[in-house]
Parts: structure tokens; sequence; C-alpha cells
């Protein structure tokens, strides 16, 4: 038996534990793109064969177009945020891929209206945008220092579709020479870094200054004016746009930053308190948003007139032709719905032709991502790459259960894009810069447990 010296053992006692070496989970990540760049042109070859009996001639063209894309963020994100999390950029090409070829099985149906070339152009701009964020932004917390410049260029952003005409009841857009965006999309990122950093710098006095009332703490007024007047102008500006998706959109952020921020559950209480008297305001009293209404709580009130289905009644017809496995890619009637079909009610589309089962798989990918973005956001131990992830998250499940719960009926419409599916080049490109965003944070999130430097 031999025995260890005392001077051995107190030296290997005294020596410092090495630190954990996560995996850097790249290989999964190329592994996953390409998966999702399969399943995309799968998916657009399923429509050629099911519509036309032949593979589409542009299969090719798409796979390899997709692929490059996919290819370049990879690069980015191997390179420079290594140890990202190595789910949200496979999940984000999947989307993406697959809203493609949901755009283009329903150009078939309008020739003369065809979005997926755009689409796929937007998309590209917005993967050179993810890459220039991957590669340029090193350290999130640099956006904090930018914090007032953010809210006013956001704030510019929500006020110039004032100037320009409203399109179907909203002014939402800036329309010159053809070229179209909505600046919404924008802004909304814009106010995440601002309520992240606001709220990380006066966390403390939210949570335990001021008075009591009703057993909540309330913070004093010289903390809570100067955010709370940023999200009334903000959320006014888009109630005179009869924007009330964006509207409501903004005001779930707000509330469920400052919830995080304080940890007071009370706040989610009285955001919904305050959600339901000012939805029921602006349901009686503006116009576009009462028709809306009317149309939600009477979806077939249009047949029995003798006028027809109306776009929702449309589109809860092709949710119940689906059925459980779907009609098949190309083989749906959901372009009945109207000029709203790429758009808006895109999600009938892919509800009517993969049926509950692809419906669920979708809704299972979007939760995928905003699980990954809050656990990227609460591994950090600094308060503002915390706020930012749950807050950039969160934006993006609030936008899917706000345009879910629309065309399926259990909320009135809002006129708001899916992420990454529906038709919107604002929108794809603000998506891939959530995204880009969130890898960052992640890459702070899961190289401080690896003996570098802790954010």
């Amino acid at each position: 038996m031999t025995k260890v010296g005392t001077g051995t053992a107190v030296a290997a006692a005294d020596a410092p534990a090495r630190a954990v070496r996560r995996p850097r989970r790249r290989g999964i990540e190329l592994a996953l793109i390409v998966l999702a760049v399969l399943l995309s042109v799968y998916g657009y070859c399923a429509v050629g064969l099911a519509r036309t009996g032949s593979l589409p001639p542009g299969a090719v063209g798409y796979g390899a177009g997709l692929g490059v894309l996919a290819l370049l963020a990879h690069l980015a994100v191997r390179l420079r945020a290594p140890y990202a999390d190595p789910l949200l950029l496979p999940i984000g090409v999947l989307l993406n891929g697959l809203g493609l070829v949901l755009i283009y099985r329903l150009d078939l149906e309008t020739p003369h209206d065809r979005a997926a070339p755009t689409q796929l152009v937007w998309s590209a701009l917005g993967v050179a945008l993810f890459t220039v964020v991957v590669a340029a932004l090193r350290d999130h917390r640099v956006l904090q220092r930018y914090s007032y410049v953010c809210v006013a260029a956001a704030l510019a952003l929500l006020t110039l579709p004032i100037l320009f005409p409203a399109v179907n009841g909203a002014r939402i857009w800036i329309r010159i020479a053809g070229f179209s965006i909505q600046p919404g999309e924008f802004a909304k990122v814009l106010l995440a870094v601002f309520f992240a950093a606001y709220l990380a710098a006066n966390r403390n006095a939210l949570a335990y200054a001021g008075r009591r009332v009703w057993g909540m703490q309330l913070p004093t007024g010289r903390v809570l004016g100067p955010i709370l007047t940023v999200w009334l102008l903000s959320v006014g500006v888009l109630v005179l746009e009869r924007d009330l998706g964006t509207s409501l959109l903004f005001f779930g952020l707000f509330v469920v930053l400052l919830y995080v921020a304080t940890g007071r559950t009370g706040w989610i209480a009285v955001g919904l308190l305050l959600a339901a008297l000012g939805a029921v305001a602006v349901g009686r009293l503006e116009p576009h948003v009462h028709a809306r209404v009317e149309d939600w709580l009477h979806p077939f009130a249009s047949i029995e007139a003798g006028q027809g289905p109306n776009q929702l009644a449309q589109s809860l017809f092709a949710f119940a032709a689906g059925g459980m496995l779907g009609t098949g890619l190309g083989l749906g009637h959901s372009v009945l719905i109207g000029f709203a079909a790429k758009s808006d009610f895109i999600l009938a589309t892919a509800g009517e032709e993969l049926g509950l089962a692809g419906l669920s798989a979708l809704f299972l990918l979007y939760a995928l991502l905003v699980e990954r973005g809050y656990r990227a956001g609460l591994s950090l131990r600094e308060p503002f790459g915390r706020l930012l992830a749950v807050g950039l998250a969160s934006i993006l499940a609030l936008q899917v259960f706000v345009i879910a719960g629309g065309v399926t009926g259990l909320i009135p419409l809002t006129g708001m894009a899916l992420p990454f599916l529906a038709q919107g080049g604002s929108s794809v490109v603000t998506n891939w810069a959530i995204v880009a965003l969130l890898i960052r944070v992640s890459h702070c999130a899961r190289r401080q447990y690896d003996g570098q430097v802790a954010p």
C-alpha cells in the first residue's frame, strides 16, 4: 500500500479547481443547419410534385441559395461566437426556409403577384445583417451605452408612417417609389434595448422605493416616470396609426421586462388589467378596431348575409380542412383567404396543408427558440444582458401568440407578421437581427462558465 506524503496531500488540497470546459457544439449546429436546409428543399420539391407532377425547375437554385446563406451565418457564429447556443441558428434557418416554401406555394395560385423571389432577397439581407451583428458586436453590453439613442430612433421610426397614406386601414408603412418598409419592426428591437438598459440601471429603485398601495410596492415617480413616458408615447403613436398589434406587443414587452427586473408578480396583474381596459376602450371607440372585433365575435355573419365568407371565416375553414395530418403541401385552398393569405394568414396555409401535426411542430419550433433565448438571458450574471435576452425572446413569443390567436379566432385580428414565416421584408430582417443578438448573449452566457471572461 502506497503512502502519500503530507506535503503532497496539502498541495493537492490547495490546488485550484480546474474550470469545466463546455463543448462548443459547432459541429452539432452545422449538422442541424444541413437538416434544416434539406427539409426546406424537400418541402419545395413536394409543392412542385403536388402541383405539376414533376420537380420544380428552381429546386436546385433554391436549395443552393438557402444553403449558402445558412453556411455564411454558421461561419460567422463559428468564428466570432463559438460558445453560442447551437439551436438558435438552425431554428431560424428552418423557419425562414419553410416560410419561403409556403410563399412559393401561394405564388403558384397568384402568378401575377409573386412574392417568393422578393422574400428571398429580404432573407439574404436579413442574414447579412445577422452576420454583421455577430461579427461586429463583440460584447452586447456596448448597447447599454446607447440606450437613449435607441429610444430616440425608435420614436422617430414610429412617427414616420403618420406622414404617409394608410394601407388597409392602418398607417404602419412607408412607401416610396414602389419600395416599402414597416418602421415599427425595427423600433421594437430598439425599444427592447432601451427598456433593458433603463430597468437594469434602476431595478432596485423600481422594486423597493415608493409607497405601498394595496399590498404592492410602487416605485417613485422620478424613477418610473421616464420609462412610462416613453411607453405611453410609443403606444399613443401606434394607436393613432391604428396599429393595434404592435401596441399590444410593446405593452406586453414593457410589463414582462418590468416583472423580470423587479421580481414583483403584481406588475403582471396590473398589466393584464390595463390591457383589458385598453382593449375594451379602443375596441369600442376606434372604428377600424371595432370592425375587427365584430368580425371576431361573428366570423360567419357575412355568410349569413349572403356576402360569402370573410378572411377569418376562410381561415377557420382552412384549419378545419387540414385535420390531423393535412391535405399535403400544394393541395390546399387557403388562397381563397384573399390578399392577406401570404402575410397575416399564412399560418392557415400551414394548418390546412400540414395539419394539426405540422402546426404543432411549428409552434414547438417557436417555443424552443423562445426557451433558448430565455435560458441564455437567465444564465447571465449581469442584469442588462439578462433583460435584453428575455425582452427579445418575449417579442417573438408575443408576436406568435397575437398572430396565431387572431387567425384561429382566439382573439381579434391585429395585422402583424408571423416571425420568419410570413411575407414581409422588414419583419424577416428584424427577426434575423433578434436571433443575432440572442446568439451574442448566449455566447457570453456559456463562456462565463468556461473559465474565461465573465460578463
